[in-house]
C-alpha cells in the first residue's frame, strides 16, 4: 500500500491548486476518475471576484457577498474570503495565469449583484480554461503523482482518524488502497443530477456521497444555484452564456422581444441569480415558450467578439451570430452552495479529512452564491488547509459551533407506490421537475420517496453504477433538506412557503446515523 502525506481526490482548480501548495510540504497523490483536464473549472467563463480595483474594498466585497447569501453566510468566512483575496490572486499570477489587462493593469468587469466591477477574467470568457490549463501543466511538470481514471469509493480509518482511501481503477475494475496523513476531497459539485446543467460530465456528487458515508456532516444541501442563462437550442449541448454578458449590457427579452426584467426587479438584468432565474421561468410560463433571449445586438461588434470569443464562436458554429441575432437561453443547474461542512481551515468533523472547492461548504455562499466568488473561495480556503497542516500536527476534527443549526439523519422512507425504474435520465428528469428552481411539498415528497427506494436496489459493480449511487444519495439529501426548510430563501423557492422567515435563519445539517 502506497503512503503519501497528502491525497487529493479531484483535479479541478481545488485539487490542482491545493496539490501545488501541498508539494512544498510533503508527498502528494492526486486521484481523479477522469483526466486532470476534465472538470467544472474548465467550463467557468465569468472569472474570479476580488476587491483589487481602485474604487473597491474588502468591506464592499463583504457587504455584497452577505447580501447575496440572504442571511445564511458565515460572516467570519466571508471576511477571510475578501481580505485574503488579493494575495491569492497574486499566487495565480505567479503561477502564470494570463489575466486580461487594460493599459497595463488587470482588467475588471461587472457581474450581477456586485457593487463595482471586480471580476478578473482571462481570454475574455475562457477564465476557467486558462486557470485549469496553467495549473495542470505545472502539476504534470512537478513531482506530484497523478492517477487518472481512479474513482475513490471508500474512506479508510484507523481508530476514528482517516488513514487513506480505497479507489477503483476504472480501466481494469480492480481496487487499490492508498494511505495518507491528510485526505482532501476536491471532487466538485453535482450538476449532472439535473436534466439541464452547465457542469462537466464528471460532476456527479462523488465527494459528497463519499464523505457522508464516512460520517462527515453535510450542510445547506437544499441550496443549488441555477444559472439564469444557458444556451437553449434544439439539438445543441447546454452551454453557459456567462453572467458577464449581462454585466456588459446584455438585455433579457421574451419571445415577443419585450424586456421583462424591469417587471421583476429594480436591478433588472443585474439582479441576483436566483431572482433572474425565477423571473425567466415565470416569463416562459406566461408566453408558453421554453426559452427567453439575451440580446447583445446593440453592443459594439468588437466588444462582443473580443470580450466573449468562446461564446461568439460556439454559437457561430451552430449558425447563430450573436452580434446580429438574439441568443435563446433558459436556466440550468450550475453550482452547489451546500456540501461537506468545514470550518475556516477546511476541516471536517472527521480527523484528517478536509474538503475544498465546490465539494466543501465553507459558509461563504449562504443561500445564494455571489457571482464569481467560487474560484476565489477555492484559492483562499485551500491555502488555509495548507497552513493548518504545514507543521505536521496530528489530524484534528473541526469544532462544532454552538448555534441554532438543526442536525438530521436521512429518514428511512417506505412507499407502497410503484417506483419508476432506475436510470440516469429518469433521475435527471425527476430532480429537474421536483427538486428544481420552483419546489413544493408534494413534488419534494415524491422525489424523496423514489430516491429512497432506488438507494435500496442499486448494485455497485463499475464506475457508472458508483456514480449513479452517488447521485441518488446526493439527490436524497437535497430533497430531504428542501422538504425540511419550510420557507423560501435564496436558491430555495417553495410555492407552499413563498416567504422568507427569520425562524429559518439557520442551517440544516445531515449526518450518518
Amino acid at each position: 500500500m502506497s503512503y503519501y502525506d497528502y491525497i487529493l481526490v479531484g483535479s479541478g482548480i481545488a485539487g490542482l491548486y491545493t496539490a501545488l501548495l501541498a508539494k512544498e510540504q510533503g508527498s502528494v497523490l492526486i486521484l481523479t476518475k477522469s483526466g486532470i483536464e476534465e472538470c467544472n473549472t474548465r467550463h467557468a467563463q465569468g472569472g474570479i471576484a476580488a476587491p483589487i480595483g481602485l474604487n473597491d474594498s474588502a468591506e464592499l466585497h463583504i457587504k455584497d457577498t452577505l447580501a447575496a447569501g440572504k442571511g445564511l453566510c458565515d460572516k467570519e468566512a466571508v471576511r477571510i474570503l475578501a481580505t485574503e483575496a488579493p494575495d491569492r490572486i497574486a499566487d495565480l499570477v505567479k503561477f502564470g495565469v494570463p489575466f486580461d489587462t487594460l493599459e497595463g493593469k488587470i482588467a475588471l468587469t461587472m457581474e450581477a449583484a456586485h457593487s463595482v466591477p471586480r471580476i478578473l477574467h482571462a481570454g475574455g470568457d475562457a477564465t476557467g480554461e486558462h486557470i485549469e490549463v496553467t495549473l495542470s501543466k505545472r502539476v504534470r511538470a512537478s513531482r506530484i503523482r497523478v492517477l487518472e481514471s481512479y474513482l475513490a469509493t471508500e474512506i479508510l480509518f484507523n481508530k476514528g482518524t482517516v488513514k487513506g482511501v480505497k479507489a477503483m481503477n476504472c480501466r481494469t475494475g480492480a481496487f487499490e488502497e492508498f494511505e495518507c496523513k491528510w485526505l482532501i476531497l476536491a471532487t466538485g459539485g453535482a450538476g449532472q443530477l439535473y436534466k439541464f446543467n452547465t457542469n462537466s460530465e464528471i460532476a456527479t456528487g462523488d465527494g459528497l456521497a463519499l464523505a457522508f458515508k464516512a460520517g462527515a456532516e453535510l450542510t445547506d444541501m437544499e441550496f443549488f444555484q441555477f444559472h439564469p442563462t444557458a444556451l437553449r437550442l434544439s439539438g445543441v449541448p447546454t452551454f453557459l452564456i456567462s453572467e458577464a454578458v449581462r454585466g456588459e449590457g446584455g438585455i433579457l427579452r421574451n419571445i415577443h422581444g419585450y424586456r421583462f426584467m424591469p417587471d421583476y426587479a429594480p436591478e433588472k438584468e443585474l439582479a441576483s441569480r436566483d431572482v433572474v432565474a425565477r423571473s425567466i421561468v415565470y416569463e416562459m410560463a406566461k408566453t408558453g415558450a421554453d426559452n427567453v433571449f439575451i440580446d447583445v445586438t446593440h453592443l459594439p461588434h468588437n466588444l462582443v467578439t473580443t470580450r466573449f470569443p468562446n461564446i461568439y464562436q460556439f454559437c457561430l458554429d451552430y449558425g447563430l451570430d450573436i452580434t446580429k441575432e438574439m441568443v435563446p437561453v433558459a436556466p440550468a443547474a450550475h453550482y452547489f452552495m451546500g456540501g461537506v461542512k468545514v470550518n475556516t481551515w477546511g476541516e471536517t468533523n472527521i480527523p484528517g479529512l478536509f474538503a475544498a472547492g465546490e465539494t466543501a461548504c465553507t459558509g461563504v455562499h449562504g443561500a445564494n452564491r455571489l457571482a464569481s466568488n467560487s474560484m476565489l473561495e477555492v484559492l483562499v480556503f485551500s491555502k488555509r488547509i495548507m497552513e493548518r497542516t504545514k507543521n505536521g500536527d496530528n489530524p484534528k476534527a473541526a469544532e462544532k459551533k454552538k448555534n441554532a443549526d438543526e442536525y438530521h439523519f436521512l429518514p428511512e422512507r417506505k412507499s407502497r407506490k410503484k417506483m419508476p425504474e432506475i436510470s440516469v435520465s429518469t433521475l435527471k428528469n425527476l430532480m429537474w421537475d421536483k427538486v428544481g428552481i420552483i419546489r413544493n411539498q408534494e413534488g419534494l415528497t415524491a422525489a424523496a420517496d423514489i430516491l429512497a427506494a432506488w438507494q435500496r436496489g442499486l448494485p455497485l459493480t463499475e464506475r457508472v453504477s458508483y456514480e449513479l449511487s452517488n447521485m441518488i444519495l446526493t439527490g436524497s439529501l437535497m430533497a430531504e433538506a428542501a422538504l425540511i426548510r419550510q420557507e423560501s430563501r435564496g436558491a430555495q423557492f417553495r410555492t407552499d412557503f413563498p416567504e422568507t422567515s427569520d425562524a429559518w435563519k439557520h442551517h440544516i445539517i445531515f449526518t450518518k446515523k
